[in-house]
């Protein structure tokens, strides 16, 4: 079981993920809905992985994920990512995210990322 942190701006995405998470055995111990807060709850509660919405408000997924990596050279993140976003996708992974997940998803897809990223 991974302690997960959930960012994305759409309050019905963050309740997706956060279910298919906890019915996968994982805690959800926080969310976040741009990548400002996806930043602050990193640093207060050093989650085992964090899942990661690309297009956000105030900061984007891509800034938020470059400053989790300088607070934590090891986090695990997920990016989650629309169709169409193949470039930000790359960009992310090649900047240090494990695993990425594409919307709309399927809740075993969210689990077999989360799981690869614990690996």
């Amino acid at each position: 079981m991974a302690r997960v942190l959930v960012v994305d701006d759409a309050l019905f995405m963050r309740k997706m993920v956060s279910d298919a998470l906890t019915k996968g055995g994982h805690e959800v111990i926080g969310e976040a809905a741009d990548g400002a807060q996806a930043v602050e709850q990193f640093r207060a509660l050093s989650p085992d992985v964090c899942t990661l919405d690309i297009t956000m408000p105030e900061k984007d997924g891509l800034e938020a994920l470059r400053d989790i990596l300088v607070l934590d050279p090891g986090a695990r993140v997920v990016m989650c990512s629309a169709l169409g976003q193949d470039a930000k996708v790359i960009e992310s992974i090649k900047a240090g995210a494990r695993d990425f997940v594409v919307k709309p998803f399927q809740p075993g897809r969210v689990l077999e990322a989360v799981d690869k990223a614990l690996a």
